[in-house]
């Protein structure tokens, strides 16, 4: 049975039980803080389980998209080395919102596996959880019992808390669960060896496949029970291990989901998969890596050195790392498995198809950026081999190659061990360690659980009518994070507040009692479909009736900028061309940023028509017009725009200015003459095919043209008040090109002369024809007069150094004949001379230079020079 035919069974049974399929949420993560990425197929359920939000069907089904590589579930470095874990990985997944519980969900999963899918039932295994008297919590016996009518008592085995007990996190919605476990063992492995003794016992072939979640209590904070007033079900199946069952493999990678992906390195490498170890999981890397770089490109996330940008680039590092080691490919490759990977997958995914250029280009440049890196960290890490004492590299000197510059640690050891060097790891881990600690401490949020004052079934959002109105305060707790200290989040039954969502910042403001005491909201933010305000302080009363009012500059600020972003993106289209599609926006009340694809840098003529297309829109005074709630397929059919990366649901909002029509659920100014003015203030390059644009407006537009007006008095003071600035700057310009010439004249006669003096200096020593002296040139002059020397003179060996600005400078030349002859090295010897002018350099063998911060060690360097002629 092929991989989409197992994906299609599953959705199609579910279908037939009444559940709704729904899409796949995006793998990258935008309004939830406490996760990057989708972990598991419920996060985007979690207010429904959560009781934040009524779900409008209550039993739904779908494949979820997954990534595990940070956090908790941490999957990476298994990754590879055994057959069954992934990073990027589908989990299949039915779910109850308070309708069925555990009958159904065992018999419907017993029938979907045996009936549908006709898996031998003598390889399944059942674990339930056995309870925990530490938490007062009995075995469960109602799966047990269930389970029995299908499975022979010795099949149901009884799991522990960590394996059977599943939570939500450290606080929330968690319940006993039912793992499902498969035997693919062959029949003489198992006559040795029961199953049942090898469940959750990792072994490659005994896996787990589907767990079923039982939902039915409410961790809170200081770590008790209590049952949930609402009973749910959430199941997950490893979409990877199933295709593994039903196509009869030993391996994940070994079915059609990842097949012709392997077979595509193997031809693009020149390797061969299932004969040699360390390269068959150099292919596994690569293949199961592409997959979670590509889909999280096509969700919106980019590799970038923060966040969950950072993790996406250490993935697709490590693929590169793996190719370069041991498949011996220097050369960017894992940019062509794209065009595999959308065709085997893309009907699934749209997404993939959609930006299959996008992801393409991206993953090309970073592999060409990585490899120079690595050609840099090779560099690096032989200073540092030439600086260490003994056969121990440092483990700290280790690590700042690894947290500075990427490179990799496990190739820092490999290319210690072929040199002849150990590592110190547990340096290297202590530091790795203390990072961990910086990170996880500044990134760490600890909250209380909720104090519920009222019951209100969803919070209601006015703040696109009005920026104050009479508020009840239904729920608050408090947090405490390293860097602001105890704060605490307070939910109302309305707000007039905007959340931080799409690209735009949360609302500012303040709380207003009746006897006119403030609580100021700093932020505002979206978890679980609640919107929070967070606050330094409570009110007195916090049963009070208050008026909340949103700061209203602000506010108008961040609207006229977030419409400017609409207003742009249609002259970038309109301009530039209709490839061009929105990749991130960034809306602040003092600036915007947009991001969008586009294959070279705009010019300053398309800048120039980009400002005044938006500008003309300005003045047009386009009037808002707003759809809170139409259909989602009648928006697109209108020609509403959907960005990249979102997620949305049947009933959008559309926001249209005159042609511009986008799904938006931000704030935006009433008119586009509100806005005043757009002015772009730089474009540059994010990544390969994404550029960006940062532009102001309104009253932020006044003060650049204030300070561009101080700038010019300033110039035309420095120019004797010249009515005509430009011109007198030309002037200048031209007077200074020609004592430019004249100055480049003057030294390269100097330099000649220097040249002749020089060559009166040199002396034989042990065969070769030596130099070392002090002059007065800079870089340039002091490479032409050594490549001049070096032309005239035979097996000649030069170091000259120079003072320039304070700083010392050292160049050395050697005729490549000595190099070969001598093995003499530029680059190296340069790399100790630096030690004496505290600094360091490199280069080739024949030419390297080294610059430095103590001139006063120049002596000292082109004295133990001498030492390399012995």
């Amino acid at each position: 049975m092929k991989s989409q035919e197992i994906r299609d069974k599953f959705l199609e049974f579910f279908k037939s039980k009444n559940h709704s399929i729904v899409a796949s949420a995006p793998m990258v993560i935008k309004n939830d803080p406490t996760l990057m990425f989708t972990n598991a197929g419920m996060n985007q359920f979690k207010e429904f389980f959560l009781g934040n939000s009524i779900p409008k069907n209550t039993r739904v089904t779908d494949t979820q998209k997954c990534l595990r590589v940070s956090g908790k579930h941490n999957d990476l470095e298994e990754v590879g080395k055994d057959t069954y874990h992934h990073t990027m990985f589908e989990m299949l997944g039915n779910w109850s919102f308070g309708d069925y519980f555990k009958e159904e969900a065992i018999n419907w999963a017993w029938e979907l596996l045996t009936e549908v899918y006709k898996i031998d039932k003598d390889k399944l295994y059942v674990t339930i959880f056995e309870g925990d008297t530490s938490e007062n919590l009995e075995r469960d016996t109602e799966a047990y019992n269930l389970w029995s009518k299908h499975l022979p008592k010795e099949r149901i085995l009884n799991g522990n808390k960590k394996d059977n007990f599943w939570e939500m996190g450290d606080q929330g919605p968690c319940g006993p669960c039912s793992e499902i476990h498969i035997d693919l063992r062959s029949e003489e492995e198992k006559a040795k060896v029961s199953g049942a003794s090898l469940v959750n016992a990792d072994h490659p072939q005994v896996v787990e496949v589907w767990n079923l979640v039982f939902i039915q209590y409410n961790r809170k904070a200081n770590g008790s029970l209590e049952n949930l007033p609402a009973r749910h079900i959430d199941t997950g199946m490893g979409f990877e291990r199933l295709c593994m069952a039903l196509q009869d493999k030993k391996s994940n990678y070994d079915t059609d989901v990842f097949t012709p992906l392997i077979r595509e390195i193997e031809t693009i490498t020149n390797s061969k998969y299932a004969v040699k170890e360390e390269t068959d999981i150099a292919i596994r890397v690569i293949a199961d890596h592409v997959r979670a770089v590509a889909f999280s490109i096509a969700d919106g996330q980019l590799p970038s050195n923060t966040g969950a940008g950072y993790v996406i680039r250490r993935i697709l590092r490590r693929a590169i790392r793996y190719g370069f080691t041991f498949l011996d490919t220097k050369e960017p490759f894992i940019y062509k498995l794209v065009a595999v990977l959308t065709e085997e997958m893309g009907k699934a995914f749209s997404e993939l198809k959609k930006q299959e250029n996008l992801i393409y280009n991206v993953i090309k440049e970073e592999e060409q950026s990585f490899l120079r890196t690595l050609d840099q960290g090779l560099i690096l890490l032989d200073s540092i081999i030439a600086d260490t004492t003994g056969k121990e590299v440092s483990g700290t000197k280790a690590f700042e190659l690894y947290d500075t510059y990427g490179f990799p640690i496990d190739l820092t050891a490999l290319i210690l061990s072929e040199k002849g060097f150990t590592l110190d790891e547990k340096e290297f881990q202590a530091e790795l360690q203390k990072q961990k600690d910086r990170s996880r401490a500044a990134g760490k949020i600890e909250a209380g659980d909720w104090t519920v004052l009222q019951d209100d079934a969803e919070e209601e959002f006015v703040g696109y009518d009005t920026l104050k109105t009479p508020v009840k305060i239904t729920r608050y707790r408090k947090i405490n994070t390293a860097k602001e200290g105890d704060q605490y989040q307070l939910v109302f039954n309305l707000t007039p507040f905007y959340p931080e969502g799409g690209g735009q910042v949360g609302d500012k403001g303040y709380l207003e009692s009746a006897n006119g005491d403030v609580v100021y909201i700093t932020d505002t933010k979206k978890e679980n479909n609640l919107i929070i305000h967070i606050t330094k302080n409570l009110p007195e009363d916090i049963a009070d009736t208050f008026t909340a009012i949103v700061d209203q500059k602000q506010r108008n600020r961040s609207a006229a900028n977030h419409t400017a972003t609409h207003l742009l993106h249609q002259a970038l289209r309109s301009i530039l061309g209709t490839h061009v599609e929105q990749k991130g926006s960034m809306v602040h009340s003092g600036y915007l940023r947009f991001d969008f694809s586009h294959f070279a840098k705009v010019t300053a003529d398309e800048l120039k028509q980009i400002e005044l297309f938006v500008n003309a829109r300005i003045q047009e005074q386009l009037v808002l017009e707003e759809q809170r709630a139409i259909p989602y397929d009648q928006a697109i059919a209108e020609g509403a725009i959907a960005l990249f990366g979102e997620k949305y649901g049947d009933a959008v909002r559309a926001i249209r200015f005159g042609k511009s029509m986008e799904l938006c659920g931000g704030t935006h100014v009433a008119n586009t003459g509100d806005i005043w003015y757009f002015k772009i203030k730089s474009e540059g390059a994010v990544a390969a095919g994404i550029r960006r644009i940062e532009a102001i407006t309104g009253d932020a537009v006044m003060g650049y043209f204030e300070d561009q007006d101080e700038e010019l008095e300033a110039v035309r003071d420095l120019l004797n008040n010249s009515k005509e600035p430009a011109k007198a700057i030309g002037s200048l310009q031209e007077e200074n090109n020609e004592l430019k010439r004249q100055l480049d004249v003057l030294l390269a006669e100097k330099a000649k002369g220097l040249k002749n003096e020089l060559k009166t200096e040199v002396k034989e020593v042990n065969g070769i024809n030596f130099l070392a002296r002090e002059v007065d040139l800079d870089a340039n002059g002091i490479k032409d007069v050594s490549f001049q020397l070096g032309g005239e003179i035979e097996n000649l060996f030069i170091l000259l150094a120079s003072r320039q600005g304070g700083k010392a400078l050292l160049s050395c030349y050697i005729d490549k004949n000595l190099v070969k002859e001598k093995n003499l090295n530029a680059g190296t010897i340069v790399r100790e001379l630096g030690k004496f002018i505290q600094g360091g350099g490199g280069g080739q063998p024949f030419f390297a230079t080294a610059g430095g911060k103590n001139p006063e060690g120049i002596a000292a360097a082109l004295e133990a020079v001498k030492d390399y002629l012995n």
